[in-house]
């Protein structure tokens, strides 16, 4: 899509809009290209055609093109590594190998820096957050048009969402934060058991050194610990998500100066 066939506002929205798929109630009402409006006779699955379906549709809503280039991009991370894999050899690394050396020497030392035991699920997991994520903020580098111009010239619909950057997608953080979180609960419960587990909920930051102060502080301990570790994740996704959509408006403005045959001056 042009930034000239809409106004800026609907330019912005419109790139700022995932293409979603979901349920709309019986009787919901909507409105065809013709501009004719029509009610639903079924709780239908359909895609949105406006922003406003798309919040109609509620939290069971999928976003498709969030899913799409997710799932894409971990599809290609892991060709990637396999195909190195297949290919290592004990020579001096060269190519794509040198550049995946490095990452894994980078993601090993500071999974060690950070994760004081033995785990077999730590490491690929912390490699595979930090390649998938990486991945998925470079979308950002491709410039805004491209792709969703594409998709409308190959659909035939020239109003039809999709973003690229799942990352700009707080569902996409929120779910990556979340399947880590409880991941990491459960080596943590695996390595230190249930009680080594309590103790470093229960006993941290304030310890003494009588037994009767340290039940006193039990609950203050704990209502520290619980809210920084479940302010951990949300606060992580929340950051990442910030940060690639601050980038993805800036460059949609940036879209929209020079196609409004805005230039920089010197």
């Amino acid at each position: 899509m042009a930034a000239d066939e809409l106004n800026t506002i609907g330019y912005i929205q419109h790139h700022l809009a995932n293409l979603t798929y979901g349920r709309l109630p019986t009787g919901y009402r909507r409105m065809t290209e013709q501009g004719e409006v029509y009610q639903l006779t079924d709780n239908s699955w359909v895609f949105a055609k406006t922003a406003q379906e798309a919040s109609d549709m509620g939290f069971m809503a999928i976003h498709v093109d969030s899913m799409l280039w997710a799932i894409g991009l971990g599809v290609l991370f892991s060709w990637l590594f396999y195909r190195v894999a297949k290919t290592m050899h004990a020579g001096p690394p060269k190519g794509l190998q040198n550049a995946v050396e490095m990452i894994i020497d980078f993601v090993d030392k500071t999974v060690k820096d950070v994760f004081h035991y033995k785990n077999p699920m730590v490491a690929p997991l912390a490699l595979t957050i930090f390649v998938w994520v990486f991945l998925m903020n470079l979308m950002d580098l491709v410039p805004v048009d491209w792709l969703p111009s594409l998709v409308m010239w190959a659909t035939g619909d020239p109003h039809l969402f999709f973003k690229v950057v799942p990352t700009t997608d707080p569902n996409v953080t929120l779910g990556m934060a979340f399947t880590v979180f409880i991941l990491i609960i459960f080596f943590s419960f695996q390595q230190k058991g249930s009680v080594g587990f309590l103790k470093e909920l229960t006993l941290h930051p304030f310890h003494a050194s009588k037994w009767y102060v340290n039940v006193l502080l039990v609950p203050i301990n704990l209502s520290l610990e619980l809210i920084s570790l479940i302010a951990k994740p949300i606060s992580l996704a929340l950051r990442l998500f910030g940060n690639l959509y601050a980038g993805e408006m800036i460059f949609i403005l940036i879209a929209v100066m020079f196609s409004a045959g805005w230039w920089f001056a010197p």
